[in-house]
């Protein structure tokens, strides 16, 4: 079993803390070592999680799944992106310290995450390789509007809120997948039952995509799964 990593310092009123939801990835990607790797091979893949939170998977596939990457994480809450940073800072402490000693005459390395302020991928140029999306997918009246303030106490609800049937910012992803994905890309997005992942699978197949349920749990009185997306 590959190991969780740590996550410390975190403002639960304002980052959104790591759940079944969270660590149901986590597994989904352990799963999914093998098919990441042989398909990564020979490449260096650009790696994106959209509302990386406490950047605790993000953490997880960079240091168990595929160390030789560009990451680039995002998320619309300040709080969140500085969270993240700190949970790839602290579980890389390690091997940053041994970087460190054999690079004090050279230029410094760069940082192994980028974790960047952003709604979605708004600003990100290049086409991505690995997508990985825990989005807001409890039912709500309507999506939050983004705040104005740090110091608003509506930053967490952009997490869990996800509009009518909690899928609004999840459709937004998947009508624009053929524009963000690069042509070998895959992307793993996860969904609870009262989102219809059988119906998004469907539409997507319809779309021209392969669509796959790589894992499936009970937690509570929710049931989540993740779907893989690549083009057929």
């Amino acid at each position: 079993m590959l190991p969780t990593p740590e996550v410390k310092h975190i403002d639960y009123d304002t980052v959104y803390e790591p759940s079944e939801d969270s660590f149901l990835l986590l597994d989904c990607f352990e799963q999914e070592l093998s098919f990441l790797t042989t398909k990564f091979s020979t490449t260096i893949p650009i790696v994106t999680e959209i509302g990386t939170g406490s950047g605790i998977v993000t953490t997880f596939l960079q240091k168990n799944i595929l160390q030789k990457a560009i990451y680039i994480s995002t998320d619309v809450n300040p709080h969140a992106c500085k969270t993240a940073l700190h949970t790839v800072k602290v579980n890389n402490a390690d091997s940053e310290s041994e970087k460190s000693e054999k690079s004090k005459n050279e230029k410094s390395t760069p940082e192994l995450v980028d974790i960047c302020q952003m709604d979605l991928v708004s600003a990100i140029r290049p086409k991505i390789d690995v997508l990985l999306f825990n989005p807001p997918y409890v039912p709500a009246g309507e999506v939050p509007t983004i705040p104005n303030k740090e110091d608003d106490s509506t930053w967490l609800d952009l997490a869990l809120l996800g509009g009518e049937d909690g899928m609004v910012i999840t459709w937004k992803v998947l009508d624009s997948l053929d524009s963000i994905l690069a042509e070998n890309g895959v992307a793993y997005i996860l969904f609870c039952a009262r989102n219809k992942p059988d119906f998004v699978a469907n539409e997507m197949t319809k779309r021209g995509w392969k669509v796959k349920e790589i894992i499936q749990r009970k937690a509570g009185w929710e049931v989540l799964c993740v779907l893989r997306f690549q083009r057929l």
